[in-house]
Order: structure tokens, then sequence, then C-alpha cells
């Protein structure tokens, strides 16, 4: 059986060999007349606009009922930054390493010396019973209940190295605004994530005004417990479900139980929640984000290791998905940081 650590360090582990938010409540006032202040006019936005207004219209053919508004999002790349490293794969070697500082043992073995010294080679290296013995040392034996106070106090202390500002304050603001729009429009806004579904209701209400409850990640396996008089779940190394790639359709069914309307992503690993959107009668909207700002955040599509977009961006041209230019359809990138070179091109 593969380890639940794969769910997040297949695509973790990876991106650290690349190292050697205002939250939606915090967005300045704007004017009403336009509901998406951050977007430059054009073909993106007028999309989004023009499909939110048919699918509102009661009296249109393509009115959709309030209760089937359902807004389907990817998290890394999509809402939020994700070079040179998924935030989620910092949060786990900052645990690595936090416990090293505790643990002086554990720096003269493997895995956990390879994450400590940043050394790219072992890292790339690592097999299964590596990433298990990662997973037991930082997650396995915790409730669920010290891991989401773990990842929030991570979440509102932990800085980028490139932007020197808080990982939550690294929230794309168009897109802070978008969800918003929906909402204000009656549709219900998920997040369906590759990375793993308790780190992210960690910070999802505060960051996007996204509930817990609307999260759909990918997941490990845990047990109930009683200690002493109080019940508790407990996590274990035990992988539960990859919401990546083919699994976010699988989820979207599972835990949402209804076909989104609406669809954005990012990434070839988001493809299938795209496609399955599409796929039913009825309008709907499949946005991707093209990664192409390398000024104000990053430029990388189809060789990159982080978020790869490939089979997609070809997708959508050929079915007329909107790809959403970052550098020609966002005014604004991330709230209040308005430039912001590149320290190092992703690989």
């Amino acid at each position: 059986m593969r380890n639940l650590i794969l769910v997040v360090t297949r695509r973790t582990l990876l991106s650290i060999t690349v190292l050697a938010g205002f939250g939606a409540g915090a967005l300045a006032q704007q004017p009403a007349t336009d509901p998406l202040p951050s977007w430059n006019d054009g073909a993106a936005k007028k999309s989004i606009t023009d499909f939110v207004a048919r699918v509102t219209r009661q009296d249109g053919p393509d009115f959709v009922k309030p209760a089937d508004r359902i807004a389907v999002f990817d998290n890394d790349g999509t809402l939020w930054a994700e070079q040179p490293i998924y935030f989620q794969g910092t949060f786990l070697a900052d645990r690595v390493r936090a416990m090293a500082a505790l643990n002086a043992g554990l720096v003269s073995r493997q895995p956990f010396k390879a994450i400590v010294k940043n050394d790219r080679e072992a890292i790339t290296k690592m097999g299964e019973h590596d990433i298990a013995e990662l997973l037991a040392a930082t997650h396995a034996g915790m409730t669920t209940d010290a891991f989401a106070q773990t990842a929030k106090q991570w979440i509102d202390s932990a800085k980028h190295p490139r932007f020197n500002r808080l990982y939550k304050q690294l929230a794309y603001r168009p897109q802070l605004e978008l969800l918003d729009y929906l909402r204000g429009n009656d549709f219900k806004t998920f997040i369906v994530s590759g990375g793993g579904v308790e780190f992210i209701r960690a910070f999802s209400q505060d960051v996007y005004g996204i509930p817990p409850q609307q999260v759909v990640g990918s997941s490990g396996q845990t047990q109930f417990e009683l200690r002493g008089n109080n019940a508790v779940l407990v996590k274990l190394p035990k992988l539960g479900s990859i919401d990546d790639k083919e699994g976010k359709p699988v989820n979207i069914n599972l835990h949402i139980g209804q076909r989104p309307v609406l669809a954005f992503g990012n990434s070839d690993g988001d493809l299938p929640m795209l496609q399955y959107t599409a796929g039913a009668p009825g309008l709907r909207l499949m946005l991707i984000v093209h990664h192409d700002d390398a000024e104000r955040e990053w430029a990388y599509d189809r060789q990159s290791k982080i978020g790869k977009l490939d089979r997609a961006l070809d997708e959508a041209k050929t079915r007329g998905w909107t790809v959403v230019s970052m550098k020609n359809d966002w005014r604004t990138v991330f709230p209040g940081v308005e430039e912001g070179r590149a320290v190092d091109a992703p690989k």
C-alpha cells in the first residue's frame, strides 16, 4: 500500500529539490460598477461576466438554479502561488527541521538528513519507505485537531523566500475577487486540490472565505480513539485518497455530489476536473491560469516540474476554454505586491 505522504510528497519532495493573504475579507472596498477590478478588460474577464449573467438570468435559456451553481477551484497555482515549491512542501520540510532541532540524532540518518541539509540528489532518490518514515515522524500519531492547530500556526507565521511575505498573503487578488463575485451571485465555491485536505482546511475560511466543509483534497486514513474522556481522530501513515488528476472528478462526485458548472485550474493535474465539468449539457465555463509573468510572479508551463501545463493548454485551445494570462489579464497579482522580479526561474 502506498503511504499518505505520497499524496503531498510526490509533488512536495520534487518541489523541495528546487529550493537549496490577505484573506477574502481583507480586500479593499471597490466600486460596485466593476466586480473584478483587478482583472484587465479583455476576453478572459468578459467570459466570466457573460457566463455569470447568462446563468443567473431567470428568464434566459441558460438559467441555472442557485442550488446547482457549483464552482470548483484548484488551489496551488490557481488560488495562490506554487513556486518554487508547493507551499505544503515547505510546511513538511519545516516540520522535519523543527523535529531535528529537538532530536539531533535525526540529522545523522536519512531521509531526515536530506531534508535538513537540502540534499537535492538524495531527496530525488527517496523511495516509498523513506516517504513513509517522514510521514510517521511528522504527522502520524497526531490528532486531527493538533494537526490543524500546527498548520494554522505555520500559515500565520511562515514567509515566502522571494517576497518575504506570509504565504497566505500570496493568494491571488483577482481570484479572491472572483470568489466573492461568484458567491454574490449565489454560487457555492469549493476548493478541489491535490494538497492535503486538512492542511487547506486550516486556512481556507480566513484566506478564501471558503469554509472547511467545502474543501476537497488528498487525505490520509485516521482512526477513532478515546484519550481519557476525549474522543479524537488520530492520523495514520496510510493513504486515504489522492485528489489529483482522475481523482479530482471522482472526489467531486463523492464529496460534492454535483457536476460543477464552473471549473478553474492551472495544470495538467486539473485536466480531468475541467473535462468532467465540460462533459454535461448546459452552459459551462472552464478556465486555466497560464503563468506567463516572470516579473510579478513566474513564467512556466510545459516543461515545469511544478504545475506542468501541457496537455491541458492544448485542450483548452482546441475546445475554446478560457486561458487566463497572468501577465495580460491580471492588473494586480497579489494583494499589496504590485511588482517583484523573479529570484530564480522555475526548473
